[in-house]
């Protein structure tokens, strides 16, 4: 998986969330709504989205590049072929102008779409890239063009949830390596490819999508994939929004809509100043499944101040489900 360092802070509690950039948006309103930052819980008065409390605003001007966090490199690529990355700042947001550094010493610049189009190196390995400036590394595996079947689209490997407000990942073979040359469908509404190669993508759900299990199809030029079902999942998170105190047990409860089967999920500490998270600075847990399908996790306050705590989706790649 990409790694995961994508929270939008929302003052006591974040949950995951994906924005894509667009310019033309002209309302800060708009913006969050067009972009997907759709499950944004604002734990001060009760839970609510983040976009209903927005007002009208100037049009949010791109990202800069400085505040580029998350690099998204398809896991395979294909030797010789064109493949798409992609650069978010912490926000989730699309941000151009940022160079990407290869281990082979090539790089790349995003575009005003926060994406660069590179092709592959010749020989099959694995390549490793990083944000310039910055330490962490995305690796992805370089594949022979012979690995692949000629000339059909096939997805090979899909998750069995995802959450209406995450990327997931698909793979298989006779994907467009540009991103936008890929149409991928679910129930039937265009989701929009952060990154690419013919073996690899990266997908944002459409946005206002609501939980439970949709179809989706991926379509690169004539070549057609058969439908396969993916259940998207809501994820509600539930709070004591009081300030927290040293000792003090807090609960967070996360509620799964959309499915009643178990689901996996992970939550990381990103104020372990403030809280211990029991278990350790990431935990696992499995929700329930059933009717109130949730999910708990346990945190004890340090010092007075605000935890800080993200969840997300864990879901293996496995064979679709058609």
């Amino acid at each position: 998986m990409p790694a995961f360092v994508d929270t939008v802070a929302v003052d006591r509690l974040w949950c995951t969330t994906k924005v894509h950039y667009n310019p033309d948006v002209q309302t800060l309103r708009d913006f969050f709504r067009k972009t997907g930052l759709l499950v944004s819980f604002l734990i001060a008065a009760g839970i609510a989205t983040w976009a209903q409390q927005a007002t009208p605003a100037p049009q949010a001007p791109a990202p800069a590049a400085s505040g580029a966090r998350i690099l998204l490199l398809p896991r395979k690529i294909v030797t010789g072929e064109r493949a798409t990355l992609a650069v978010l700042d912490m926000n989730g947001r699309l941000t151009p102008g940022v160079t990407v550094v290869f281990s082979n010493g090539d790089k790349f610049t995003t575009n005003a779409t926060g994406r660069a189009m590179f092709v592959a190196p010749l020989n099959i390995g694995t390549i490793s890239g990083w944000i310039q400036g910055r330490s962490a590394r995305v690796s992805s595996t370089i594949l022979s063009l012979n690995e692949l079947p000629a000339n059909v689209l096939e997805v090979g490997a899909a998750p069995r949830a995802a959450s209406v407000s995450d990327r997931f990942e698909l793979a298989g073979h006779g994907f467009c390596g540009d991103a936008d040359g890929n149409r991928v469908t679910i129930a039937g509404v265009s989701a929009l490819v952060l990154a690419s190669s013919p073996a690899y993508l990266v997908v944002l759900p459409p946005i206002d999508m609501d939980p439970g299990p949709k179809q989706v199809q991926v379509i690169c030029g004539q070549k057609t994939s058969l439908l396969f079902t993916v259940v998207f999942v809501n994820l509600e998170l539930e709070a004591n929004s009081a300030p927290l105190a040293p000792g003090e047990h807090r609960t967070i409860t996360v509620h799964v809509h959309g499915s009643t089967a178990k689901i996996n999920l992970e939550a990381r500490n990103l104020a372990e100043d403030v809280a211990e998270l029991q278990g350790g600075a990431t935990v696992r847990a499995t929700s329930t499944g059933g009717a109130e399908n949730v999910a708990k996790f346990e945190l004890v306050g340090k010092k007075r101040g605000s935890f800080v705590i993200s969840i997300r989706l864990l879901a293996p790649l496995g064979a679709p489900r058609i």
